[in-house]
């Protein structure tokens, strides 16, 4: 079981780290009580869909800082490897961030925020010291902590891909409303207006061989495959986990689906994304 224990400064990024983690396909709590650590992994173990565990341990719980040492022990003994993700920032940051989120310093009490980090930073210098990696968070974003925890777990991850849905689609129905890109091949030669062909969908071959045939649609083809090869990387980069494409003709019957299933088949070949397709109106059309 891969187990990857997240802690560090309050306000360093943990619950985005976390969620970052949550989006590769770990099993992930926030704040698990120290003491339920050894319990937790057990149960975790009987179920065989969890092999991936992500968790946030800090000193918001008091037992924490008293018992992590012992606790870490006893899971060790029992077989389990642990890696800890410390993450910290500088003073200045972390003090703006708590000043724009409004929130509290949980070790401040009655002290100021700056009281808090001090404290913080003394009661988690030694696990600091046990940590697999140390991460500096003064001048990440939330896109770019997310895409660095990525970068730096990727290698144990088998799920780790951007899900991306096709979907073919007709104007006259309406824009597909979860749509992130959306293309329209309207300019395509139409079937719809062949003898023969019109009552069939772009899932028949001879539909297929009819919109392959015309000059435009190579040329087309050549340059949207191309533009999507391109995108898709960038996609993954800005921490983007899923992906809608819209495909749309006239009725979402014929054009739409021809080009929605080439651009299913080429990116299965070139690419290791999650794929899937849904041909919208092609009922309707």
């Amino acid at each position: 079981m891969k187990l990857i224990v997240i802690t560090g400064l309050s306000g360093s990024g943990k619950s985005t780290a976390l969620r970052a983690f949550e989006d590769m396909g770990f099993f992930c709590v926030d704040n698990l009580p120290i003491r339920l650590f050894p319990k937790f992994l057990e149960l975790s173990s009987e179920n065989s869909e969890v092999n991936k565990i992500a968790t946030v341990m800090d000193a918001r719980e008091k037992e924490f800082l008293i018992s992590y040492e012992k606790v870490f022990e006893e899971v060790h003994a029992q077989g389990y490897k642990i890696e800890i993700l410390f993450l910290e920032a500088s003073d200045e940051v972390l003090v703006r961030r708590f000043k724009e989120t409004r929130r509290r310093h949980p070790l401040a009490k009655d002290g100021t925020i700056l009281e808090g980090i001090a404290k913080e930073r003394a009661c988690l210098s030694d696990i600091k010291k046990m940590a697999t990696k140390v991460v500096d968070t003064s001048f990440f974003s939330i896109h770019d902590l997310r895409q660095w925890v990525k970068s730096n777990y990727s290698s144990t991850l088998t799920s780790e891909q951007l899900s991306i849905n096709l979907i073919s689609f007709g104007f006259k129905y309406g824009l597909p409303y979860e749509a992130d890109i959306i293309m329209d091949v309207r300019f395509l030669p139409n079937p719809y207006f062949v003898p023969g062909l019109k009552g069939l969908d772009g899932r028949d071959e001879r539909v297929v061989n009819y919109i392959k045939k015309w000059k435009e649609t190579g040329v087309f083809l050549e340059k949207f495959l191309d533009l999507i090869y391109y995108l898709l990387p960038l996609y993954c980069r800005e921490g983007k986990t899923y992906l809608n494409i819209g495909i749309g003709c006239t009725g979402g019957r014929h054009r739409s689906v021809v080009i929605a299933n080439i651009l299913k088949e080429y990116l299965s070949k070139k690419m290791n994304y999650r794929i899937s397709i849904n041909y919208r109106d092609i009922e309707a059309g």
